[in-house]
């Protein structure tokens, strides 16, 4: 008809677009920062595994195996001091001086630690142990805030799952690659030098994803503004949801790592229980074959979950779905070690257990910060991923303790307090769920706005 409107054609997407289709939905013009998104979290877990397989090798050369049990109680009191002034840094740069601040304090402090190994000066190995604890769950939880910041909430539900299949495989990767570096002979040093170079080229990354985002007319004021004044740890305990959110990350670190616990004690006794039957059998290359297998294939399935299955049950069942698939997982596990099973069925249990958190879980701590404000985005999360979550550890090292020590309890009963526990878990999802759907709302309400568009009913 002669005068009607002409309406735009719709962007079509690019052949990126078309590639990571085949992970999640990704529209037209989505691919690119996707996909240096993706890049930038593989180089980060690589470099950290590399990083941490010297942490590992150095604390039990040096200091001996029984100090790892008291880092995560060294890690809280350090992070006590870590958030605070992190939220002070905050809250006077902006987005990208925060992230160059961040880890250019980290690059400074991992060099540091080679000069002083290199010069064999003493207590080093203690205290690169705690402050790879630290580092690693501040630029992890830095990176996360920064995918919060450049997302809105409908995007970062559909996106999140196949940025996250970079941390999935970075981890294998980065393991994989340190085992390579050791049997080859090089230094330990020579292996911080490389992932200081990795995280350089994760800084330029960074850089390169802001200026592109930067362009976009609702990312241009963002990104040159400074965080509201707050800091981390009274911004989690100013909000109803966000405490909610610290105490899931306290119980669900707390649930996982008395199940490692429960793991540990079935490899020892299935190890000590083989050389008695044949003492020609080395009980440390036992020990060792097993964890080597464990970790291979709880990796392969969380990769496998990751890349193939973990955006389909956002877009089918939401962020309810992805928040309730690991305490059902991990009560179906903890029963059947309740009920008496042995090492190969505990093996299993937890490896689909550890598997799902690594994937699905994982995604789903990222997706629950999406409808937060800037601020609690960026500070909050980060008392949530450091200081809670390292809380959760403390609680689970008292448990264990209390248990052996105190009640003398065995693993199944271990599995029974799993059991309570996850009934805890339930509880905190469902009153985290409501909050969330009320938060949405506001959140697609100020998009709308700012976008200039009605809000949606």
């Amino acid at each position: 008809m002669a005068g009607a409107p002409i309406e735009a054609a719709a962007p079509r997407p690019g052949p990126l677009d078309r590639v990571l289709r085949v992970f999640s939905d990704v529209r037209a013009g989505e691919g690119g920062t996707a996909l240096l998104m993706f890049s930038n979290l593989l180089l980060l877990l690589t470099a950290y595994y590399i990083i941490k397989t010297v942490r590992d090798a150095l604390i039990v050369a040096q200091g001996g195996a029984d100090v790892k049990a008291y880092s995560s109680a060294g890690q809280a009191l350090v992070l006590m001091a870590f958030i605070p002034a992190y939220s002070w840094f905050a809250s006077r740069v902006d987005r990208i001086r925060l992230i160059v601040g961040v880890l250019a304090f980290f690059l400074v402090n991992l060099g540091l630690f080679g000069v002083a190994f290199a010069r064999d000066v003493p207590y080093m190995s203690v205290a690169f142990y705690i402050w790879v604890g630290i580092y690693n769950m501040a630029t992890v939880a830095l990176f996360w805030s920064f995918a919060n910041d450049i997302y809105r909430k409908e995007q970062g539900e559909r996106l999140f799952p196949v940025i996250m299949i970079g941390q999935t495989v970075g981890g294998p990767l980065g393991a994989w690659a340190a085992q390579r570096l050791f049997d080859a002979g090089v230094s330990p040093v020579a292996m911080l030098q490389a992932a200081m170079a990795m995280l350089l080229v994760h800084l330029a990354l960074y850089g390169w994803t802001h200026r592109r985002e930067s362009r976009r007319p609702s990312q241009a004021p963002v990104a040159q503004a400074p965080l509201a004044a707050g800091g981390g740890f009274s911004l989690v305990f100013a909000s109803p949801y966000l405490r909610l959110v610290a105490l899931l990350m306290v119980v669900l670190n707390l649930v996982n790592t008395i199940g490692n616990f429960i793991l540990d004690s079935a490899v020892e006794r299935g190890a000590n229980a083989a050389v008695a039957a044949d003492p020609s059998l080395d009980r440390l290359a036992l020990i060792g074959s097993f964890y080597g297998g464990f970790n291979l294939w709880q990796n392969v399935l969380a990769v496998a979950i990751q890349a193939l299955l973990v955006s389909r049950i956002v877009k089918y069942f939401g962020l309810r779905g992805v928040l309730l698939i690991l305490p059902l997982v991990a009560f179906g596990a903890y029963g059947l070690i309740a009920a008496g099973a042995g090492l190969t069925a505990i093996r299993w249990a937890k490896t689909t257990e550890n598997a799902t958190d690594y994937s699905v879980m994982n995604t789903g701590r990222q997706m629950i910060w999406l409808p937060t404000r800037r601020e609690e985005k960026y500070k909050a999360k980060q008392a949530v991923d450091t200081f809670f979550v390292r809380t959760g550890d403390v609680l689970a090292a008292a448990v264990v303790f209390a248990g052996t020590q105190g009640l003398a309890l065995a693993g199944h009963n271990f599995a029974v307090v799993n059991l309570a526990l996850i009934g805890l878990w339930l509880a905190l999802l469902a009153a985290l769920l409501r909050r969330h759907r009320a938060l949405s709302a506001r959140a697609d309400t100020e998009a709308a706005a700012a976008e200039g568009q009605p809000a949606r009913a």
